[in-house]
């Protein structure tokens, strides 16, 4: 994946993540839910100033700040991984995925100072819900583009196993 084609896709995540926490933030009032299909998935106006599943959610300043400073630092080592790219686009595209939603998070945590979740996801079996927790489209994004890594390194082990054989 090219370089430009690698922020492209990181530009688009971050826009539309922002265009739909937007959206909830102005069609939801915070704390307020609204099923789209009863039993399986709803839209909840929740706010995250912890990290995935709302650890560190209750922390004081100091780890707030520490949390902003790691965020920014794989940002980082994205961006560098990306620049020194060797050429697997699909290693390239997973890691732009993730790259967008890193940068759309870390845009909510500078702007609102916590992370708006929107999308849940849940079950409903023998009149107790089993829930998983409250995500956006920028969680999303991180954890497809982790996925799409992982895939493009187990092919390329793959393929230099199948070159070494020959």
């Amino acid at each position: 994946m090219t370089l430009g084609r690698a922020g492209l896709l990181a530009a688009g995540v971050v826009v539309v993540d922002q265009l739909t926490k937007a959206w909830i933030v102005a069609a939801l009032p915070h704390g307020s839910e609204r099923d789209v299909v009863p039993g399986l998935f709803r839209l909840i106006h929740t706010r995250n100033r912890g990290i995935a599943f709302g650890l560190l959610g209750s922390s004081g300043p100091l780890v707030q700040t520490l949390l902003l400073v790691v965020v920014v630092a794989v940002v980082g080592v994205l961006i560098r991984q990306l620049l020194r790219g060797d050429g697997d686009r699909l290693a390239g595209a997973g890691l732009s995925l993730v790259l967008g939603g890193a940068l759309g998070n870390l845009a909510d945590r500078l702007l609102r100072g916590e992370v708006v979740d929107f999308l849940d996801v849940y079950l409903r079996v023998g009149g107790r819900e089993r829930s998983w927790p409250t995500f956006n489209v920028a969680d999303s994004c991180i954890t497809v583009g982790a996925a799409v890594v992982i895939v493009a390194e187990l092919l390329a082990a793959r393929r230099q196993r199948a070159a070494q054989a020959d």
